[in-house]
């Protein structure tokens, strides 16, 4: 069983990329993943803006990319880059933190011109702390993922086929075989 770190770059607990990671998560238990959610927004804003290396949070944090055997790490895109508070986790964590790790990006945004967001703003990053594989990612429109007024997720079933087929190359590519479940 490999052990996944899901990393939410959002810096809102309601937003649609929080709540489709999360959901996401229960594909990747369900094919025998241990996933461990961190959402960065948690992390105390002086500990992020003020690159406090040794505050508990960042060690923490830092701990947890260790231990991972992979690492989904999502975002919404805000004029056509990665969340501010992903960056600012991103750089307090060691240079090499992703070394011989398998990561998968997702993003979510309001238009289609932020699409290449994932390849041009974030893989590189990914790519520069040492990530061993970085499988495909995806970029999920805002209007593709409703929530019901009980909080239940619904992805539209393009977008749902799409996350279901770049979940499992995610899983293929830590050693597991994915279900045939659908991820919708």
């Amino acid at each position: 069983m490999a052990t996944v770190l899901s990393v939410s770059g959002s810096p809102s607990a309601s937003s649609r990329t929080n709540r489709l990671l999360r959901h996401l998560d229960n594909r990747l238990t369900a094919q025998g993943h241990e996933v461990v959610p961190l959402d960065v927004r948690t992390i105390p804003a002086e500990a992020l803006l003020g690159a406090d290396f040794r505050h508990p949070a960042i060690v923490e944090a830092t701990a947890l990319f260790d231990r991972a055997d992979g690492i989904v790490i999502g975002t919404p895109v805000y004029k056509a880059a990665y969340s501010g508070v992903l960056k600012a986790l991103l750089d307090l964590l060691p240079q090499y933190a992703l070394t011989g790790k398998t990561v998968l990006p997702l993003a979510t945004g309001g238009t289609t011109a932020h699409v290449l967001a994932i390849d041009y703003a974030l893989r590189p990053v990914l790519s520069s702390m040492g990530a061993r594989h970085i499988v495909q990612g995806w970029f999920t429109l805002d209007k593709d993922i409703a929530v019901g007024e009980d909080g239940g997720l619904t992805v539209a079933p393009a977008a749902a086929e799409a996350l279901t087929q770049v979940l499992d190359q995610f899983s293929e590519a830590l050693g597991r075989t994915p279900i045939l479940a659908a991820a919708g």
